[in-house]
C-alpha cells in the first residue's frame, strides 16, 4: 500500500473526528470539512518524503487543528485590519495567541476517544434543524457521503440535497459546538437515534423506486449506531436500537427473490438469514434490558427477537410479539403500531379477530393514504375467503405505494385473486 493510499484510508476512517475537532474551534462546518481536507492533502505530500508517521490518526488530528489554528490566526487579523487596530507582532502574539491556545488546550481536553465524533452527531442533529436537514448532514459529516451518493440514494435531485446541506450549516453557524449537557443530552439523543433509524428504514423498505432494497443506507445507520453504543455505551435505547437494527439487517440477503421480487417475512427462508447480525442483536437486546426500563426503541426490538429466534415461521410466538405491541403502545401510542399490533392478532387469534381492529383502523386520519393499512386488510380478507374484497384491497394498496416493486408485488396478488 501506499503512502497516498495509507493517509487516505486512515482519513476515510477518522474524517468525523477529524471534522468535528475543527467544528469545535472553528465553529464553522464549512472551513471544518476545508481544514480535514486540507490535513488529507498534507499528508500525502508529506509522509512520502519524510516517512509513514508511527500514528497516523493523531498525524492527521494535529494538521487539522494545526490548519484550523492558521484560519483562526487569519480571522483575527482581518477583524483588527477591518477594526484599523493598529498592532506590532508582539502586541498580535500576546493578544491572539493565547486565545488560540485556549482554543487547543479546550479542544485537546476533551480529546478522549470519540468526543469529536459525538459532538458531531450531536450537531448534525442539532434543533434548530429540520428532520430531513438532519439527515443528510448526518450522512455527509458522519458518514462521508458526498452530495451525490446521499441523493441517489434518496432518490432526490442533487440540486436539492445540497441546498439542503448548504442551509443547514449556515443555520448551524455561530451555534455552540460543545457537548450538551446531560439534561440536554437525552432530549437530543432522541433525535439523533430518530435520524439514525429514518436511513435504516429507507434502506430497508425504500419509500419510492425501482428498488425495495437500499443497502448502503442500512449499513450506513448499522455504522452509526455502533459508533453510538460505543461513544454512550450505558444508554439503554442505543442498545436498543441497536438491537432492532441488527436483527432487522440478518434478514436482508432473504427479503428479496431471484428475481429481485419482496419475500414477506413467513415466507423467506430462514437459512438465509445472518448468524452473525442475529446474535449481535440479541446481545445489544440482553444489554438494553439490563440497563433500565425498556423504551420504545428496546421494545421494538424484542418483538424482532421473537421472529428471530423461531426456526421455522410456525415457531413464532405471536401471542408474545401482540404483547410487545401492547407495551409499546402504552408507551407511544400510533395507529401505526395499532396497525402492527393487528397483523400479529391475526396470526396469533386468527383473521377474524383482527379484522375488528382493521376496520376500527380505517377511520383514522394518518392511515388514510398508507398503503400498509390497505395491504393489511388484503391479507386478512383473502385468509377469510373475501376473495373480491381482497382484491380490490390489494389494488388500492398498490395504487397508494411510491415504491415499484411493492406496487408490482401487490398488483400480482389481485390478479391471482381474480384468476
Amino acid at each position: 500500500m501506499s503512502h497516498a493510499e495509507l493517509a487516505a484510508g486512515v482519513w476515510r476512517i477518522e474524517r468525523s473526528r477529524l471534522v468535528g475537532a475543527a467544528a469545535k474551534m472553528l465553529r464553522d462546518l464549512d472551513e471544518a470539512e476545508d481544514c480535514a481536507q486540507d490535513a488529507l492533502i498534507a499528508a500525502m505530500e508529506n509522509w512520502p518524503r519524510d516517512g509513514q508517521p508511527n500514528n497516523p490518526a493523531a498525524w492527521l488530528m494535529t494538521a487539522t487543528r494545526n490548519k484550523a489554528l492558521d484560519r483562526l490566526r487569519r480571522r483575527a487579523m482581518l477583524e483588527r485590519e477591518h477594526e484599523h487596530l493598529a498592532a506590532d507582532d508582539e502586541a498580535a502574539g500576546t493578544h491572539v495567541v493565547p486565545d488560540f491556545v485556549d482554543h487547543l488546550d479546550a479542544a485537546r481536553d476533551q480529546a478522549e476517544i470519540g468526543d469529536e465524533q459525538l459532538r458531531l452527531i450531536f450537531i448534525a442533529c442539532h434543533p434548530v434543524l429540520p428532520r430531513e436537514a438532519q439527515v443528510a448532514l448526518t450522512l455527509r459529516l458522519l458518514g462521508g457521503l458526498e452530495t451525490p451518493e446521499i441523493a441517489r440514494a434518496f432518490l432526490q435531485p442533487e440540486a436539492t440535497v445540497a441546498q439542503r446541506i448548504v442551509r443547514a450549516k449556515k443555520a448551524l453557524n455561530g451555534q455552540a459546538y460543545e457537548l450538551p449537557s446531560a439534561d440536554e443530552r437525552e432530549q437530543r439523543l432522541g433525535a439523533v437515534l430518530a435520524v439514525v433509524y429514518l436511513i435504516f428504514n429507507e434502506g430497508h423498505s425504500a419509500g419510492s423506486g425501482a428498488s425495495l432494497l437500499r443497502p448502503a443506507l442500512c449499513d450506513e445507520a448499522l455504522r452509526l449506531v455502533r459508533q453510538l453504543q460505543h461513544l454512550l455505551p450505558q444508554d439503554a435505547e442505543v442498545h436498543g436500537l441497536a438491537a432492532l437494527l441488527e436483527i432487522q439487517a440478518s434478514r436482508l440477503p432473504a427479503r428479496l427473490d431471484a428475481q429481485g421480487r419482496p419475500v414477506l417475512l413467513p415466507d423467506q427462508d430462514r437459512r438465509r438469514w445472518d448468524p452473525l447480525l442475529i446474535r449481535r442483536g440479541l446481545a445489544a437486546l440482553e444489554r438494553a434490558l439490563s440497563l433500565g426500563e425498556p423504551g420504545p426503541y428496546t421494545l421494538q426490538a424484542a418483538i424482532a427477537a421473537c421472529h428471530a429466534r423461531a426456526a421455522r415461521a410456525e415457531d413464532t410466538d405471536w401471542h408474545a410479539i401482540v404483547g410487545g405491541y401492547d407495551r409499546l403502545l402504552a408507551l407511544n401510542p400510533s395507529p401505526v403500531i395499532a396497525l402492527n399490533r393487528a397483523v400479529a392478532v391475526s396470526f396469533a387469534d386468527g383473521p377474524a379477530a383482527a379484522w375488528p381492529l382493521l376496520e376500527q383502523l380505517a377511520a383514522e386520519p394518518q392511515l388514510k393514504r398508507y398503503p400498509f393499512l390497505a395491504g393489511a386488510q388484503a391479507d386478512v380478507l383473502e385468509r377469510l375467503g373475501r376473495v373480491g374484497e381482497a382484491r380490490e384491497a390489494y389494488l388500492r394498496a398498490a395504487e397508494l405505494t411510491d415504491n415499484e416493486v411493492q406496487r408490482e408485488l401487490l398488483t400480482e396478488r389481485a390478479r391471482r385473486l381474480a384468476n
